[in-house]
């Protein structure tokens, strides 16, 4: 179940854990070095108690201790935004919106969207641009706490870690990014399915605004990514500010926003 032979859990010999667990120390050892891939149910859930893991880190225990079936991979086709759904983004002018692909690649972002930061531009891969970007840091000032949330929304949503694509792009980040690599080891599991974010915006300063994700269920593994600011607040009359300059086709906005892109490329991120 792991590959490794470090502890993983933070004050516990391994011979603790078995024993909270009710399996033998040597069970346990072979456990966590993958030698015993087959571990009961009633292990499982013995050791997700002892871990602590909350509902999603059990699921995801609980998935990692699944056979293993090879079966030959066919080759991964291009994920496609649906029509519809592409429609539906445009029609929410004064809410920002974004589609994720399985890996975290921006799929369709609409205008106010691609305005709020140079990171939900269509084409960038949002975990690569959190890591390689130096400007990431300066667009969220709450940095460390959306990379670590970036890096376990990968774990969680990536699915087959046996995914060629999914390993090009965790190798790449580990031989450019300490901070990838230390987060990545972690195994930590989140979803991608509500909270706050602050945004750094050049043109209209901090904002604080709040996201809910859903699933969408014509192109599994794809998530729509909406935002929305508390009703009466500074963020909401920025965002709106933003959304005017972007309806009015302000010069400044259309020049800053296409000085963060262009910056972005030049960057190579």
């Amino acid at each position: 179940m792991s590959g490794g032979g470090q502890r993983r859990v933070a004050g516990l010999r391994r011979e603790e854990v078995a024993l909270l667990a009710g399996v033998s120390a040597d069970y346990y050892v072979r456990l966590e070095q993958g030698r015993d891939k087959h571990p009961s149910e009633q292990v499982i859930a013995a050791l997700a108690r002892v871990f602590a893991l909350d509902e999603q880190g059990a699921a995801h225990l609980r998935e990692l201790a699944r056979p293993v079936v090879r079966r030959r991979r066919a080759p991964q086709r291009p994920e496609r935004v649906s029509p519809g759904l592409l429609s539906l983004l445009q029609a929410w002018p004064n809410t920002p919106a974004v589609v994720l692909g399985r890996h975290m690649d921006v799929l369709a972002a609409n205008p106010l969207a691609a305005a709020l930061n140079s990171i939900s531009v269509p084409g960038n891969n949002q975990v690569r641009m959190m890591f390689l970007d130096p400007e990431a840091r300066n667009i969220y000032p709450d940095w460390a706490i959306h990379a670590a949330d970036t890096v376990a929304s990968l774990r969680a949503t990536a699915g087959d870690l046996d995914d060629p694509r999914l390993t090009e792009l965790v190798g790449e980040l580990s031989l450019k990014s300490e901070e990838f690599r230390r987060l990545w080891a972690r195994h930590d599991i989140k979803e991608k399915t509500a909270g706050t974010k602050r945004f750094r915006n050049p043109l209209v300063g901090e904002l604080t605004l709040a996201y809910e994700t859903f699933s969408v269920n014509g192109a599994p593994g794809q998530l729509l990514v909406a935002y929305h600011a508390e009703p009466g607040s500074a963020s909401e009359r920025g965002l709106a500010l933003l959304g005017s300059m972007i309806a009015t086709g302000d010069p400044a906005r259309r020049d800053a926003v296409s000085r963060d892109q262009d910056a972005a490329v030049n960057r190579g991120v």
